[in-house]
């Protein structure tokens, strides 16, 4: 989930804690695993073309924890991150750029522009993860941005999404998860059926009572898996493949994906969504 709102609201009587709050630090801790994601892209990609990506362009890019933890990794990996906040962009630049060596920084490009119509050198993997391109409602721009993203891709290149969805992604509801210090509140606020316009809201809420009321605000279609495999084949993909969330001796979220032709029907699911170009 990768818009932000700026114009968010601090209400506490006692506000300390919400005042002296980094919203993109908390968002990070809330809601990425960059670490993850780097290794799900560099293993998927090998299992399906049996060579290693160097290459990786991050659309939607934010605060680009994922392009540099990309060449962190590898001596080898380069990575350019594209987003049209440039606040948001100079904050990852001092937070996640600045602290790596000189020679990994070299190898990150970060670009303050529009995903649909920026050039960059042609990549092996972009990416567009938290839901962001879902910012994009109508058919059409879907589709140019689809095309224009196979354009930025090298022959064998890979394009990989992560889309939610199941029955509860449908029900206006709040979620709570707490973490160190802090809760997110993830709200899905509205959804209209007939235009699949979608609503929702982040809020982080302290220990010491104070909370921050919409910190981060999202105004999506709601767009489903076979309305985006048609798109990417419309816009020239070869193949596509679903990586599904397998789940524990519990019975819960593993975070571990793996190919699939058929998912279970959950209340609640997060996949990816990986096209070859």
């Amino acid at each position: 989930m990768a818009r932000k709102n700026k114009k968010h609201r601090k209400v506490a009587d006692d506000p300390a804690m919400a005042e002296s709050a980094d919203l993109h630090d908390l968002y990070e801790r809330s809601v990425q695993n960059a670490e993850q994601e780097v290794e799900f892209l560099d293993e998927a990609f090998f299992e399906l073309r049996r060579r290693r990506p160097a290459r990786l362009r991050e659309d939607f890019c934010g605060t680009a924890n994922a392009a540099c933890r990309w060449v962190a990794v590898n001596r080898h990996h380069r990575a350019i991150g594209v987003d049209i906040d440039p606040e948001v962009l100079e904050w990852g630049r001092q937070r996640h750029l600045e602290t790596l060596p000189e020679s990994s920084r070299e190898r990150v490009t970060l670009i303050n522009a529009d995903v649909r119509t920026v050039t960059t050198e042609p990549v092996d993997i972009l990416v567009a993860f938290n839901f962001s391109y879902w910012f994009f409602k109508e058919r059409r721009v879907m589709l140019d941005y689809f095309r224009s993203v196979r354009s930025a891709l090298v022959e064998d290149g890979m394009f990989f999404l992560d889309v939610f969805g199941g029955s509860d992604a449908y029900t206006e509801c709040k979620e709570k998860t707490k973490h160190k210090g802090f809760t997110y509140v993830w709200e899905q606020a509205s959804f209209d059926p007939i235009t699949a316009d979608y609503v929702c809201y982040i809020h982080f809420r302290f220990r010491d009572g104070s909370r921050i009321k919409r910190a981060f605000r999202y105004e999506w279609r709601l767009w489903t898996l076979p309305e985006l495999r048609d798109l990417l084949a419309e816009a020239g993909f070869s193949r596509t493949h679903v990586y599904w969330e397998g789940e524990d001796d519990d019975g819960e979220p593993s975070g571990e994906y793996h190919q699939a032709d058929k998912g279970e029907n959950d209340p609640a699911w997060v996949c990816y969504l990986v096209a070859e170009r």
